[in-house]
């Protein structure tokens, strides 16, 4: 950070020239060195000491620290106050410097990468940092892309080339790019020396799917779009080489445009203690007017009596003067009324709860070997006072790896396993795979355990053989065969790729395709059909169809698609074949799979001519060509005749569903914010149960205008309101149906849920529009943004931070989630295989969605706890402490005279006092981890904030709680009986002959001790004080524990009833859930990609690359859900489990 700014040009357009350095140097657009660190060697003094002083303590205890250094006011001497306030600055000082120091350190990693770029007529090797806009540049395969690039050749035909984007979405299947056709052939350096265009386009932004601009070369333009374009943080797959042209650098470039801003974040802790030393201030200039006016009155009524022998000092006038010196002593003296060393106790705590995270092996993912990690120390409280959680999909709640699980053919379902007495079993890991050994070009990492559907592909049943050669024709999906008989499938989307590899599994292989051709290996039979058109998929039609010419001579139309469209398009004579599809697609979708109708259709060659002539003229027209290939397309559909329906699992991460059901009952909102599609987010949200068919409404909001979106929010949100006062009596009939049940029993009881798109979100984010949304939203259990940008997360997670004042979490894994985030109060970034940008943006980090429950629920819950109880007791302590001088100012003329000497003051909380209350905060737990995911409601109260306050500070002040200890330690007993060890070997060695020997004026009270303790009556008053001050509060405490207690003191007691009666073997019962809602199955490839594919341009040249992506373990998953049958009790256990692969070979 500079002191001072230069004065920024706002950018209305990018002009950037290939190969002219000086000339883009003009624009002082940024270079490609990137800084995500704070601070560096001259500023981090400066901004960090006003990043401190920020905290109100820090800046009063510098106010004391001044007012000690004046001779006549000051009683106690300025090192008091001087050492730990230095103390407390050096510590956080250290910490800050740490972990800022990581991010310089992560970012000069990335800063020293390197690249070649073309420079003087050469490929030159460069560090990240030091290319430039305009520089062109040389990537090979797998090798990260150093900025944003307009795509300009590669080593594939047409310039094309294939891309992962794990960083920027998650997403790990590949995406394709293309260069344009003009700069296509650009592969050696003399034609990338003479290139002199000119691209005009956008301004750096932040939006990763969209970019608009022109290439101007050679007198002629050329239109450029995201197609072109490949984006920092991408990693070049398949591809050998590629040149690319920069566009956006270092700060500039989407990936970091979509960073954000380093905010400092507080805790709402922090901030009740920055009001609370305010109010203590006040406090305390309250006592000094009263000991003040008090002195005044005593030196004009009495004082003057002992002026014979206790004279004023020379500056000293009158009484009144004396009272107003008097005042600013008691200033001083008073001050430990809030003692510094509170916060140097407080960062002890968060610190040593940050251990606790990192140490926790239960959230620990031993597949990665990645450990969760409390990036910072600061936040760790805030974890147990969570009210919204916002989370992306791909890659936090799924592993984007769709498998192919089951299917309907011809009415008969298969996917299913039975036992002898023909009883649908459980698939397991356990349970035996259908063996496909038959087939020499079957993945082995296909599962499938219905071995009947094998058993009719080999009797060569003609329905089942359709079934897997419509999905082994219809489709996108580009092979590559790097060597006889390996395979690799290269899908646009992961659906697709499973639907090709179920079919090469089953008999069907999908070997090689051309423009006009696609060759199956069937049987073990090689067969060619012609392609002679693919009918894209578009949102619209929700289908896609092929028309294929067998090596006989017959012209077939298959299509797949949503079957609530496919359906529409039967031919009557289906309507049996359609109601009993219809029920085992009900069933499929109760599993929540993602299912997909197929249909076929023989073509007469006659009728096929005329339509072709149709088809061609209507793709040559100009105005209205969507609309009358949409017509043409459907034209040619009618009539279909259907085969069956497959089911897809979109896999969820481990334990998705346990963890979104038990942060329900916690009262935890979980809003899903993702850039899918709407029908992909709408079924996992009910593969997750957070969409259910007992709601009594999922309100979808889609309007394209202002007026739209406000009808039907307002529309929703009166519906709610109407309904809720009709059928209050029915909801409390259910919630009593469903008392004692499990996690998902309770979960029932959601009303309704709210689904909105990215683009009526826009229009609702308007500010007359912005409350009509927030009240609607939290009038729904469930909310789900689908579409959305990364600026449009940001923007929701900022409004319920604004309106609604509550504690938000945010979680992701790729750069689109970086914005929500930064601008949530506790961020969270899951680590893996998708990409570290999340990560490097968190506050928290951990490898599997599954650990949200145990940080929030366990850690946050008991750093809370601990937290409160610590300043709970913390603040107790010192105000008795200080107290005793106010009330002895009564005794000593308000003198301003210590009670105790200067030994005792230093070291009260420094020795004394500090080490049993940081045990407390640091061990201390009212009920231990698993009870605490067992009963999620206990994690209500952190939200409500009933634990500390600024009720619960006051009455912390009057009556104080002791050492109120739930679970004690070995460090717990060391610490406590430690302390009044050292206590009183300090007391006897300060008073002893020997140190008054030695420092006659520092240890003035020789033999104090030893006199006062051997007298009974000093023993007798200890113990009655004590008695005193503590058995009214356990009193209390034991009387509301009797006569009202708190569902913590509930789950304590029997905590501690089966603690002592032993461990006792848990019944489990299994609960099966289904759901009739009809999943619409979402394609997740482009519109376009069918063009693409019959023009040829993506085809591989007839020699394998020498490269290749390297493979995924392909692995299967399955949850298992064990309900443990005891009230407000719930045990999950979740089977270890792993994905499959998008791509397969």
């Amino acid at each position: 950070m500079a002191f001072w700014r230069r004065k920024t040009h706002i950018e209305k357009e990018r002009h950037v020239k290939a190969n002219a350095r000086d000339y883009n140097e003009n624009f002082s657009y940024a270079d490609n060195h990137i800084k995500t660190s704070k601070y560096n060697v001259l500023t981090f003094l400066p901004i960090n000491l006003f990043e401190q002083f920020q905290r109100v303590a820090n800046a009063y205890f510098l106010l004391l620290l001044i007012l000690q250094l004046i001779p006549g006011i000051s009683s106690l001497s300025w090192f008091t106050t001087i050492v730990p306030l230095v103390l407390v600055l050096v510590i956080t000082a250290v910490k800050d410097a740490t972990d800022d120091f990581f991010r310089y350190k992560s970012d000069q990693q990335v800063n020293n990468r390197q690249s070649q770029v073309l420079i003087s007529g050469s490929l030159q090797n460069e560090k990240w940092m030091k290319i430039r806009v305009g520089d062109i540049i040389k990537l090979e395969n797998n090798q990260f892309v150093a900025a944003d690039i307009l795509l300009l050749s590669s080593s594939e035909p047409y310039g094309l080339c294939y891309i992962e984007t794990a960083e920027l979405d998650g997403e790990t299947n590949l995406k394709v790019r293309q260069a344009l056709t003009i700069t296509s052939d650009f592969g050696d350096i003399s034609k990338l020396m003479d290139f002199d265009g000119e691209v005009i386009c956008e301004p750096p932004n932040n939006k990763l799917d969209k970019f608009t601009g022109t290439l101007h070369l050679r007198d002629s333009k050329h239109p450029l779009d995201n197609e072109n374009l490949l984006l920092r943080g991408c990693v070049l797959r398949n591809t050998e080489w590629c040149f690319g042209m920069v566009i956006f650098a270092g700060l500039q470039t989407k990936l970091m445009q979509n960073c954000g801003r380093t905010t400092f974040k507080r805790t709402s802790i922090d901030k009740l203690m920055n009001t609370l030393v305010l109010w203590i201030f006040a406090f305390l200039i309250c006592m000094g007017v009263v000991l003040a006016i008090g002195n005044t009155l005593w030196e004009t009524w009495t004082g003057r009596n002992f002026q014979v022998f206790l004279p004023w000092d020379d500056f000293q006038s009158s009484a009144v003067f004396s009272g107003f010196l008097t005042f600013w002593s008691y200033i001083i003296i008073l001050n430990t009324v809030m003692p510094i060393s509170l916060y140097v106790s407080v960062e002890v705590l968060r610190l040593g709860h940050s251990y606790f995270i990192n140490w926790d092996q239960r959230m620990y993912h031993s597949q990665t070997n990645t450990a969760a990690e409390a990036r910072t120390t600061t936040l760790n409280e805030e974890l147990g006072q969570v009210e919204y959680v916002f989370s992306d999909k791909t890659g936090t709640l799924t592993q984007n790896i769709m498998v192919f699980k089951k299917c309907s053919i011809n009415g008969q379902t298969y996917g299913d396993v039975y036992d002898e007495f023909k009883q649908k079993g459980e698939i397991t890991e356990k349970t035996d795979c259908v063996d496909f050994s038959f087939n020499p070009l079957y993945d082995r990492g296909f599962k499938f355990y219905d071995g009947r559907l094998v058993e009719a592909i080999k009797l060569e049943d003609p329905v089942e053989q359709d079934f897997f050669r419509l999905l082994a024709l219809c489709h996108t999906v580009m092979p590559e065969e790097k060597s006889e008989g390996h395979l690799v499938y290269q899908a646009q989307s992961p659906d697709e790729g499973a639907l090709v590899t179920a079919a090469r599994n089953f008999g069907f292989v999908f070997r090689t395709r051309t423009p006009e051709t696609i060759t199956l290996c069937e049987l073990g039979r090689a067969v060619t059909y012609q392609l002679l058109a693919i009918l894209d998929f578009n949102n619209v039609r929700k289908r896609m169809s092929v028309i294929v010419r067998n090596p006989q001579g017959q012209i077939t139309l298959y299509s797949k698609g949503a079957d609530t469209i496919i359906f529409d398009l039967l031919d009557p004579s289906n309507e049996d074949l359609m109601y009993t599809t219809s029920e085992h697609l009900n069933g499929f979708a109760g599993e929540g799979l993602r299912t997909l109708a197929l249909a076929y259709k023989d073509l007469d060659e006659d009728y096929f001519e005329i339509w072709m002539k149709k088809l061609i003229s209507a793709s040559t027209v100009i105005e209205n060509r969507e609309d009358q290939l949409a017509v043409l397309y459907e034209e040619i559909e009618q009539g279909l005749k259907l085969l069956g329906a497959t089911a897809i699992e979109d896999k969820l991460q481990d334990g998705v569903p346990e963890t979104i059901a038990s942060l329900v009952l916690a009262d935890i909102k979980i809003w899903v914010l993702t850039g899918d599609k709407l029908e992909t987010a709408m079924n996992i949200g009910y593969s997750c149960h957070m969409l259910r068919d007992d709601m009594n409404e999922v309100f979808v909001i889609s309007g394209h205008t202002l007026l739209e979106v406000q009808q039907q929010l307002r529309s929703a949100k009166e519906q709610i309101l109407g309904l809720s006062r009709v059928s209050s009596a029915g909801d409390v009939e259910k919630a009593e149906m469903f008392a004692d049940g499990s996690v998902y029993e309770e979960t029932i009881i959601a009303e309704y849920a709210l689904v909105i798109n990215g683009h009526s979100l826009a229009h609702a984010m308007e500010p007359q529009l912005e409350h009509v949304l927030l009240d609607l939203a939290c009038l729904c259990k469930t909310v789900i943004c689908c579409r959305v940008t990364p600026m449009q997360k940001a923007q929701v997670v900022e409004l319920v931070k604004r309106h609604k004042r509550a504690v938000t979490l945010a979680i992701g894994d790729g750069a689109n989630d970086v914005s929500m985030i930064k601008t949530a109060h506790i961020g969270v970034g899951i680590s893996g295989q998708e990409g570290m940008q999340a990560v490097l943006a968190s506050d928290y980090s951990f490898a599997q969605f599954r650990y949200l429950r145990r940080l929030l629920l366990v850690h946050g819950r008991w750093s809370y706890f601990r937290m409160c109880n610590f300043l709970w007791y913390f603040f107790y302590k010192n105000f008795a402490f200080t107290l005793v001088h106010f009330w002895y100012g009564f005794f000593c003329g308000f003198s301003a005279q210590t009670v105790y000497d200067q030994w005792f003051i230093t070291l009260f909380n420094i020795v004394y006092t500090s080490l049993p209350v940081l045990a407390m905060g640091l061990f201390d737990q009212d009920v231990s981890d698993q009870n605490s995911l067992h009963y999620p409601s206990l994690y209500k109260p952190g939200q409500q904030n009933l634990f500390f306050n600024k009720r619960q500070f006051f009455l912390c002040t009057l009556q104080g709680i002791g050492l109120d200890t739930h679970y004690w330690t070995v460090v717990n007993h060391f610490f406590v009986w430690g302390s009044l060890i050292v206590y009183f070997s300090i007391l006897f060695a300060m008073q002893s002959d020997g140190m008054f020997g030695i420092f006659t004026s520092s240890f003035p009270f020789v033999g104090t001790a030893r006199n006062c303790l051997s007298e009974k009556s000093v023993w007798l008053v200890i113990l009655l004080t004590s008695v005193v001050c503590v058995v009214p509060g356990m009193a209390v405490s034991f009387l509301r524990v009797e006569l009202f207690p708190t569902l913590t003191d509930k789950v304590r007691h029997v905590q501690q009833f089966r603690k002592r009666q032993g461990p006792q073997e848990q019944s489990l019962r299994r609960v099966r859930r289904t759901s009739s809602h009809r999943s619409a199955y979402a394609f997740s490839h482009q519109q376009g990609y069918g063009e693409l594919i019959t023009s040829g341009k993506n085809m591989k040249m007839s020699t394998p690359s020498s490269t290749g992506s390297p493979g995924r373990t392909p692995q299967s998953s399955t949850w298992i859900e064990n309900m443990l049958k005891r009230k407000n009790t719930v045990s999950c256990v979740s089977d270890e489990s792993t994905g499959a692969p998008a791509k397969t070979d």
